[in-house]
């Protein structure tokens, strides 16, 4: 009989296979009491990839490269055997920049006192239940695209992607088009923010009218928490310049055996060409 092998399909099974025998391994060393798993994704799927070799977001707007809700959620699966009993689930939201906040405190460390930390101890939410209503800010370059403070989620501009990319065929929201959302220019709205309920529309399709009771009050929440993190925000100098093209040229690993490596150009780092 003969198989069509999925890419998308076959990664999966690959990752799935790959983490199981980690925790066998685990299992086998007796250590799994003494090890914390944590299983998640850096983006959603990247729907810009051909028909059905990106994954799919489900009910969520547009993909990786977007701070739509298809582009920046994902779920992740924390593994404690002893600890973390089977079969919870946390409805805490998340960064991987809590990772580091909360590998420190599974090691009975302080975080530096010398620098702002962003990110949280999730370790409260997945042993005792608990919730943090904290804000998440979503970035594009150096522009604060959106903010989700509990249930809410505020858009302080909307874009996909430019027209140029767009007509060449390139789409980070293939088959959605949400009118004034959606867009292929950068729209601003930080005077008045673009507002869902992320519970009720997580596809991000109906936002809140601006003159909604509801409206107002999440815009009276949410103003002073992004004035704070503005107020409060220290710019890094970027370790990895996305639009550095040294830095971009992958080189194949092993190809120094096979004589095959890339040339890269210069490094020069500079900021990205495209708006931002």
């Amino acid at each position: 009989m003969f198989h069509l092998l999925h890419r998308y399909g076959d990664a999966v099974r690959e990752i799935d296979d790959s983490v199981g025998k980690i925790l066998t391994l685990l299992q086998d060393l007796k250590i799994t009491k003494d090890t914390f798993v944590f299983f998640t994704s850096d983006n959603g799927a990247a729907l810009i990839s051909a028909p059905k070799q990106g994954g799919s977001n489900g009910p969520f707007l547009c993909g990786k490269q977007t701070t739509f809700e298809g582009g920046m959620r994902e779920p992740a699966i924390v593994w404690w055997p002893g600890h973390i009993a089977t079969g919870q689930v946390s409805h805490q939201l998340g960064s991987i920049m809590d990772l580091f906040t909360t590998s420190l405190s599974l090691a009975g460390l302080e975080p530096p006192s010398d620098r702002v930390i962003d990110g949280l101890d999730l370790l409260p939410s997945m042993l005792q239940g608990q919730l943090v209503d904290r804000p998440i800010f979503y970035y594009r370059g150096n522009t604060l695209m959106a903010v989700t403070l509990g249930q809410y989620k505020a858009h302080f501009w909307t874009w996909t992607n430019s027209w140029e990319e767009f007509k060449q065929g390139i789409d980070f929201c293939p088959g959605q088009n949400v009118s004034g959302v959606t867009t292929h220019t950068q729209e601003e709205h930080t005077k008045l923010p673009l507002v869902f309920h992320l519970g009720r529309d997580p596809g991000e399709k109906y936002p809140l009218s601006f003159a909604s009771t509801e409206y107002l009050d999440v815009l009276r929440r949410i103003t002073p928490v992004v004035q704070q993190h503005q107020e409060a925000l220290v710019p890094g100098q970027p370790q990895l310049n996305v639009c550095n093209q040294a830095v971009m040229n992958w080189t194949p690993p092993g190809c120094e055996k096979l004589g095959k490596c890339l040339t890269p150009p210069e490094s020069v780092p500079k900021k990205c060409f495209w708006p931002h």
